[in-house]
């Protein structure tokens, strides 16, 4: 069954404990860490992931985008992630940051853009435990999902079923009850979801439904 992780970035700040609370039927909790440099926009950092870690047994599947991701990988370690992923179009060197992940204990994952083919990661697959493809443009929440980039989804599963990996693909942006069949049909095994989550009045029953496409 395909895999929730909702995104803490469509919740509400002010009552994060509350709002972590409300999705226990999750599998992981999505946190997107934004330096205003690689994105338009600033989110959280290292104090909020280390307040998170503490208020909830989910596995944390902290996505960053930043300038410069290895700098800062080992504080978010420490900080209690359990899964850090990074992106391909980032000033860095990739297999050094993915080395580093694994030396500090956690998972890695490397993203690609919606305008970024598969190419960075094919030779990566077996040293990722998830691929995560954006289906919007990364660094705001409520965007449309671009469904063409459920493409990418479907080449990188069959390339990952061809190696005999079990690499996990993740998917990013504007995810909903109707486009989630689409993206799972594609290959997608683990769903992030921001506002299709956190706007609903039942977030449980929203995630179940998801699980369910």
């Amino acid at each position: 069954m395909v895999k929730i992780s909702p995104s803490l970035l469509a919740s509400d700040f002010a009552n994060l404990q509350k709002e972590i609370e409300s999705i226990s039927a999750a599998d992981y909790l999505h946190v997107d860490v934004m330096d205003g440099l690689f994105v338009p926009n600033i989110s959280i950092g290292i104090p909020v992931v280390q307040s998170i870690r503490r208020c909830t047994k989910l596995p944390l599947d902290v996505h960053l985008m930043i300038t410069h991701p290895q700098d800062y990988i080992e504080a978010f370690a420490k900080a209690g992630a359990d899964i850090i992923v990074f992106h391909a179009e980032s000033d860095c060197d990739i297999d050094e940051c993915i080395a580093k992940i694994k030396a500090c204990g956690k998972k890695p994952g490397l993203v690609i853009n919606p305008a970024t083919p598969i190419d960075p990661v094919l030779p990566r697959l077996k040293d990722l435990y998830l691929v995560l493809v954006m289906t919007v443009e990364p660094g705001f929440g409520g965007q449309k999902c671009k469904e063409e980039c459920f493409e990418k989804v479907r080449a990188l599963r069959e390339r990952i079923t061809q190696e005999g990996l079990k690499t996990h693909i993740e998917v990013d942006g504007g995810i909903t009850g109707q486009n989630a069949p689409l993206a799972i049909e594609a290959g997608a095994d683990i769903l992030v979801a921001g506002s299709s989550v956190f706007n609903a009045a039942d977030r449980n029953a929203a995630i179940s439904e998801l699980k369910g496409c």
